[in-house]
């Protein structure tokens, strides 16, 4: 298996994909890096990438009138930074910070949004992962909600 492949394989997101499906996969990757402080991107942006964090972390944040820059949430080694790629209009909802040195491997979005076309066991797939990534950061982030406001539930 391709060695790109063989990193994508290892992250719990695309653990147990069909070695076909990995190539597939891999075939619109490459490793990227960010540098502490560095904008990985911007809301309202073009929502053309996505990353698998292989090293540092990411925070996300809200802008916010009176508070300025509000980390949201954080994605550390092994996790999924954007699922914007994946819906219409394809435009980032928050910021993303490296928040320390972060490796990363890059998915072009419309590379992959192409083979899942064609593919759509690869699709219907990919949409089960990043469709539970997305309950797993909502979860998260109402977490931070009930602590930031003291326990009052938020609806």
């Amino acid at each position: 298996m391709h060695a790109l492949a063989e990193l994508i394989a290892s992250s719990p997101v695309f653990a147990g994909l069909p070695p076909e499906h990995l190539e597939l996969i891999a075939g619109c990757a490459q490793n990227v890096g960010f540098d502490e402080g560095a904008v990985v991107f911007r809301e309202g942006d073009e929502a053309d990438t996505f990353y698998l964090v292989r090293r540092g972390r990411v925070a996300f944040e809200l802008h916010t009138p009176d508070r300025g820059g509000l980390v949201i949430e954080t994605a550390d080694v092994g996790d999924v930074v954007g699922w914007s790629w994946l819906f219409p209009p394809y435009r980032w909802h928050f910021d993303a910070l490296a928040v320390e040195d972060v490796r990363a491997i890059a998915f072009d979005g419309a590379c992959l949004r192409g083979k899942c076309a064609e593919d759509p066991r690869l699709g219907y797939e990919l949409m089960q992962r990043f469709a539970q990534v997305m309950i797993d950061r909502l979860q998260h982030t109402r977490f931070r909600l009930l602590d930031v406001y003291g326990g009052v539930a938020v609806s």
